[in-house]
C-alpha cells in the first residue's frame, strides 16, 4: 500500500492587502501518495500555483494543516520550510529561474553548496545529471548561450541536484514550443518512473494526460472536474 506523502487538510491562504483581503485558498484537501504522478488544474487565478507553492514549502497556511511525511510543517519557520524544502523538494518553473552569470554546470552545482557537500562531489554529480540531460556539450556555456529546451533541461538538472524525493513542476513548459515542452514532459515522466513524486501544475489537459491523477481546483477550492 502505498503511504501518503503530502496531505492538506483544510487549509486557507488569505493575502492581506490592506483594505482589501483575498482568499487564494479556502478549505482545500488534498492527499497526494509517495511515488504518484498529480497534475493540479485550474483557471487563471483559481489558486493552484498558490496551492503547490505552499506543498512545495514556499509559503505557510493561513489556516488549517500540511503534513509532509506525516510531520506537520504548517507552524514551521521560514528558516526551517527552507532547510525542508532545499533536501526534499525540486522545483522547475515557467521562467527556467537560471542566474545568468553562472555557467550551465554552476547552475546545477548552485543547490549543493548550501548542504555542505564537497566540491569534487558536486561537480561529478552535477556532470552526470546534465549528461543524462543531454547537456554533456554545454556545461561551460551560460544560460543565455542556449536554447529555450536546453534552459528548461537545465532547471530539471538542479532540482535533482539535491536528489529531491519530489518533483514541483509550475507551468514547465508554458515557454516553449511544442516538440520542446513533449522533451521536457518525458522527462517528467522518467523521472516519475524511476520513483520521484512529481507535481505539475498546468493548465493543458494535453499535459494533465501524462498525470496518473488531475487535482481540479476553481476559486480556491477543490472541485470534481472543470
Amino acid at each position: 500500500m502505498e503511504k501518503t506523502l503530502i496531505k492538506l487538510e483544510n487549509v486557507w491562504k488569505i493575502y492581506d492587502l490592506g483594505k482589501v483581503k483575498v482568499e487564494a485558498l479556502r478549505g482545500i484537501n488534498i492527499t497526494i501518495k509517495k511515488g504518484e504522478f498529480v497534475a493540479v488544474m485550474g483557471p487563471s487565478g483559481s489558486g493552484k500555483s498558490t496551492c503547490v507553492h505552499l506543498i512545495g514549502c514556499l509559503d505557510r497556511p493561513t489556516k488549517g494543516s500540511i503534513y509532509l511525511d506525516k510531520s506537520d510543517i504548517s507552524k514551521l519557520t521560514r528558516s526551517q520550510l527552507s532547510s525542508i524544502r532545499g533536501k526534499k523538494i525540486g522545483f522547475v518553473f515557467q521562467q527556467f529561474n537560471l542566474m545568468n552569470t553562472l555557467t550551465v554546470l554552476e547552475n546545477v552545482t548552485l543547490p549543493m553548496m548550501f548542504y555542505d557537500v564537497l566540491p569534487s562531489v558536486r561537480k561529478k554529480r552535477a556532470e552526470k545529471i546534465l549528461e543524462e540531460m543531454g547537456l554533456g556539450h554545454r556545461l561551460s556555456h551560460y544560460p543565455t548561450e542556449i536554447s529555450g529546451g536546453e534552459k528548461q533541461r537545465v532547471a530539471v538538472a538542479r532540482s535533482l541536484a539535491n536528489d529531491p524525493e519530489i518533483i514541483v513542476a509550475d507551468e514547465p513548459t508554458g515557454n516553449l514550443d511544442s516538440k520542446k515542452g513533449k522533451e521536457i514532459m518525458d522527462i517528467l515522466d522518467n523521472l516519475h518512473k524511476s520513483g520521484k513524486t512529481i507535481v505539475l501544475v498546468t493548465h493543458d489537459k494535453v499535459l494533465a494526460n501524462y498525470a496518473e491523477r488531475v487535482i481540479y481546483i476553481k476559486d480556491g477550492a477543490n472541485v470534481d472536474a472543470l
